[in-house]
């Protein structure tokens, strides 16, 4: 009996040691200062302002390329941050099965070409004989028939080479604007295809950017047409991009921009409102950057 009451005397001592420890971690824990933030928040330039989050885009937004048909790239024109101009060509699809193509259509059109010249030359050999007599009316007919039949055969090679000219065209990708190549995602050698999820090549005009601002939609009925704007870098909340008031879209859609995939969905829905601002305003902008946003309101 000694031996469990000191065995008692002694477990409640421990119990009374460790409480008194946890209850002096839990006052250092309390009275310990909080961390400020790694970044300061931007404060609001107005008085009654709307949060936002925007994405920087390309003026006119950014095209994404593709190519026509599925195919073989077989050379890459550019790279990033070339300038291009309208109609500037970007890449070129394997056009070896065309050219081919092309070659037998050619030889074709010569045996077409020689036809007609045989059969012309026929008819006018039986027009050139002075006594009706001596040939039938319906072999007349006939060699004219002949000679329009051959003729719309050489119409029909010339069509055919033409498009197949055309599909040649096709496969070499152009610029459809000026603008600035933002990204390259394919290489000579790799195979390209339509239905591919990135595009083979991403063009814009840098030289003016927009900003994409996604509004949620509680808070939508609270925008208005014209409404002044300033948008802060994310990491850098000192840096203040006054922006100028371009339109509205008018559909509200699912967001997307928490991690840019365009299959990603939530349930967030948000209208989204279209800013610019010229590059000289901010120290360093890229496209594809995401800030923050104030709206008047």
């Amino acid at each position: 009996m000694i031996i469990f009451r000191k065995l008692s005397f002694w477990l409640a001592v421990l119990g009374l040691f460790l409480a008194v420890a946890l209850i002096q971690r839990t006052r250092a824990n309390i009275t310990q200062p909080m961390p400020p933030p790694p970044v300061q928040p931007a404060a609001k330039p107005y008085e009654k302002a709307l949060g936002a989050a925007g994405i920087i885009e390309a003026c006119d937004e950014n095209t994404a390329l593709g190519v026509p048909v599925p195919g073989l790239v077989t050379q890459v024109h550019v790279k990033v941050w070339d300038k291009v101009v309208k109609g500037q060509p970007l890449l070129q699809l394997d056009e070896r099965e065309l050219q081919a193509l092309l070659i037998a259509q050619e030889a074709q059109q010569r045996v077409a070409v020689a036809t007609l010249e045989r059969l012309r030359g026929q008819l006018a050999r039986l027009e050139a004989v002075g006594d009706p007599r001596a040939i039938a009316a319906e072999d007349l007919a006939t060699r004219r028939s002949d000679v329009l039949v051959a003729e719309a055969q050489l119409d029909a090679s010339k069509a055919a080479i033409e498009q197949t000219h055309a599909l040649l065209e096709r496969l070499c990708v152009r610029a459809p604007r000026d603008g600035t190549v933002l990204q390259v995602n394919t290489r000579a050698g790799e195979y390209a295809s339509p239905s591919t999820a990135s595009s083979p090549v991403v063009i814009g005009d840098i030289e003016r950017l927009q900003i994409r601002a996604d509004v949620d939609e509680q808070l939508a009925p609270r925008v208005r047409e014209g409404a002044r704007a300033v948008a802060t870098l994310k990491g850098d909340s000192e840096i203040q991009i006054p922006l100028e008031f371009v339109r509205i879209e008018p559909y509200i859609l699912p967001k997307k921009s928490l991690s840019g995939a365009s299959t990603e969905r939530v349930d967030t829905r948000v209208l989204q409102v279209i800013f610019r601002f010229s590059k000289d305003k901010a120290r360093i902008c890229y496209v594809g950057q995401q800030v923050d946003l104030y709206i008047e309101e």
